[in-house]
C-alpha cells in the first residue's frame, strides 16, 4: 500500500528541521490564522470566532499528553461545530486497534522532548490514495478551551489534532459542518459503504449488523428530519438528524423466561444526552439479567453511549449505514474482494454529466468495462459492490460547491464487443440497464448486486445534464 506526502510535506524531514533550528513546527498550508477556521459561520468577522486564540497543549496544561493508555470512544467529545458525522466516525475508529494505530501513529507524543517540535502527522485516504497529512499542534481555543473536539481528559490532545488534520484536507474547519459518518468512516479505513433505509429492513438485518461490528466494519446511523428539526430532541433523548455510532450488537438472555433479547450500543458523540426508554441506563430491564452480563455490557456510565433493543432501534432510527473494511485494510477479519478502480470526469463540451432522461448528453459518459467471472453465490451469479464518488465538493463548499445527484447504470457489453478494449457502447446499445443505482446528493452512491457472470460497462452519471466534476468509480467483487 503506498502512502503520498499530502502537499509533499515529510513529516520526519520538517520535524528533524525544526529540532535541528531549535523551534516549533508552523504550518504554512494550515496556519494558525482566520482563513484556517472558516469563511461565513466561522468567518473573521463571526461571533462564534471572536475571542479565538490558537494554543499549543503546551500552553493549555502542564503535562499535555497525545493519548493517555489507549484512545477511546470517551476521547471524542464534540466541540462547538456541527460535524457530529466526524465524531461518530473518530468513535467508530477507536473499536479496532489496528485501524486507529495506522491513522494517528499511537507513537506520536508530547512526552520525549528531543523527539517533540510541535508537528504531528496522520494518515487519511482521500478520492482512492492514501495521504499522510501533517499539521502544527496549534488548535483553535476561546478562553483557554478547545473551542472544538476534545477529550474529557483534559490534559488529552489526539482527537483534536486528527480533526485539524481532517480539517485541512477540506479546506478549513467550517467545510466540515453538516456530513454522514460514512464519508469519514471510508475516510479513516478506504472502505466501502453499503445502506439500508431501516423502514425496508431485511429481516436478517440484526444478524448483518453483527457480521459486519464482528468483522470490524464500521457503523453510523440517524434519524430523519426537516430542516428546522435538525437536533431536535425527542422526548426519549434521542436527537434528530444527528449522526450516532453504533458499538456492539448483543444478544442477552432473560434470566426468568430465557426469552433472547437483541440489543444495541449506541453513542451520542456529544459525550452526554442518552435514550431513556428500556434497556437504559439504571433502566429496570437490567434486572432481568445476570450479574455477568451487566458487567460484560457496562451499561451504567453517563458518557453518551446506551443500550436499546434492535425492535426499539428499527422504529425510530431512519438509516443505516456500514463501512466494509477492504483489503489494504489491516484486520484479521475481512470479506475477500477483488477491487479495481477507475478515475474519471464529467466534463462539458466532451464527457458532459447527464442521466438517460438527457440522451444528448448521456452517451458521452464515459465508460468502464469490468469482467464479472467468479461465482460467489453458487448460482452463476457474482455478488458486487459498485461505488461512485463525486470528487472534491466538500473541499470546495466555500465557493458554494454542492454534491450533484450522482449514480450510474450497468449494462451488459453485446457480443460483438465483448474482449475488445476501448470499445464504447453506442446510443443503440444503452437502451436497457441491467441493472442502475439511485441518484443521491452525496458524496458517494454504492449498492449492491447479484449478476449473472458476464461482462459489463458501468456509466456513471450525473443526475442532470451538462455537470462538471471529477469522480472515482470503485467495483468490489466477492471471491
Amino acid at each position: 500500500m503506498s502512502v503520498s506526502k499530502y502537499l509533499n510535506q515529510d513529516y520526519e524531514v520538517l520535524r528533524s528541521q525544526c529540532l535541528w533550528e531549535k523551534k516549533l513546527f508552523c504550518d504554512p498550508h494550515f496556519p494558525a490564522a482566520p482563513e484556517s477556521l472558516g469563511f461565513n459561520k466561522l468567518g473573521p468577522n463571526s461571533e462564534k470566532t471572536e475571542g479565538v486564540e490558537w494554543k499549543r497543549p503546551g500552553d493549555l496544561c502542564q503535562k499535555p499528553q497525545f493519548i493517555i493508555a489507549e484512545a477511546t470512544r470517551a476521547d471524542v467529545c464534540q466541540g462547538k461545530l456541527g460535524d457530529c458525522w466526524l465524531m461518530a466516525a473518530i468513535a467508530d475508529l477507536t473499536l479496532d486497534k489496528k485501524i486507529l494505530a495506522r491513522v494517528i501513529y499511537p507513537e506520536q507524543n508530547f512526552k520525549d522532548k528531543d523527539k517533540y517540535a510541535g508537528i504531528f502527522h496522520f494518515q487519511l485516504w482521500q478520492y482512492g490514495q492514501w495521504v499522510d497529512v501533517v499539521v502544527d499542534d496549534k488548535i483553535p481555543t476561546i478562553k483557554g478551551k478547545l473551542l472544538f473536539v476534545k477529550s474529557k481528559e483534559q490534559t488529552e490532545f489526539w482527537s483534536a489534532l486528527l480533526e485539524k488534520a481532517y480539517a485541512k484536507v477540506n479546506g478549513c474547519y467550517e467545510n466540515l459542518i453538516g456530513g454522514f459518518a460514512s464519508e469519514a468512516n471510508e475516510d479513516f479505513t478506504g472502505g466501502i459503504l453499503e445502506w439500508y433505509s431501516l423502514n425496508k429492513a431485511p429481516l436478517n438485518l440484526f444478524n448483518i449488523m453483527e457480521k459486519a461490528l464482528c468483522r470490524g466494519s464500521l457503523l453510523s446511523t440517524y434519524i430523519s428530519a426537516s430542516n428546522d428539526e435538525k437536533e431536535h430532541k425527542t422526548a426519549e433523548q434521542l436527537v434528530k438528524r444527528h449522526a450516532y455510532s453504533i458499538t456492539a450488537a448483543q444478544k442477552v438472555k432473560v434470566i426468568k423466561t430465557d426469552k433472547v433479547v437483541e440489543l444495541l450500543r449506541l453513542r451520542n458523540p456529544w459525550g452526554h444526552l442518552e435514550w431513556n426508554g428500556a434497556w437504559s441506563d439504571g433502566s429496570k430491564e437490567w434486572d432481568q439479567v445476570s450479574p455477568e452480563d451487566k458487567a460484560k455490557l457496562h451499561y451504567s456510565t453517563d458518557d453518551g453511549e446506551f443500550w436499546m433493543t434492535y425492535a426499539d432501534y428499527i422504529l425510530r432510527y431512519s438509516r443505516l449505514e456500514i463501512c466494509n473494511l477492504t483489503p489494504d485494510t489491516p484486520s484479521d477479519d475481512l470479506i475477500c474482494w477483488n477491487t479495481c478502480q477507475f478515475e474519471g470526469s464529467w466534463k462539458i463540451g466532451s464527457t458532459a454529466g447527464g442521466c438517460l432522461n438527457f440522451p444528448a448528453t448521456f452517451c458521452k459518459n464515459p465508460q468502464y468495462r469490468v469482467k464479472l467471472d467468479i461465482d460467489s453465490q453458487g448460482d452463476n451469479k457474482c455478488s458486487a459492490l459498485v461505488a461512485l464518488m463525486q470528487k472534491g465538493a466538500r473541499q470546495a463548499k466555500h465557493k458554494g460547491v454542492k454534491n450533484y445527484a450522482i449514480g450510474f447504470y450497468i449494462y451488459k457489453v453485446p457480443d460483438k464487443y465483448k474482449g475488445k478494449q476501448g470499445v464504447c457502447l453506442g446510443p443503440e446499445d444503452l437502451r436497457r440497464p441491467v441493472a442502475q443505482s439511485e441518484f443521491v446528493h452525496m458524496r458517494e452512491v454504492c449498492q449492491r448486486f447479484n449478476l449473472p457472470l458476464d461482462e459489463y460497462v458501468i456509466i456513471p452519471a450525473t443526475k442532470e445534464s451538462n455537470k462538471e466534476a471529477n469522480f472515482l468509480l470503485r467495483v468490489f467483487s466477492e471471491k
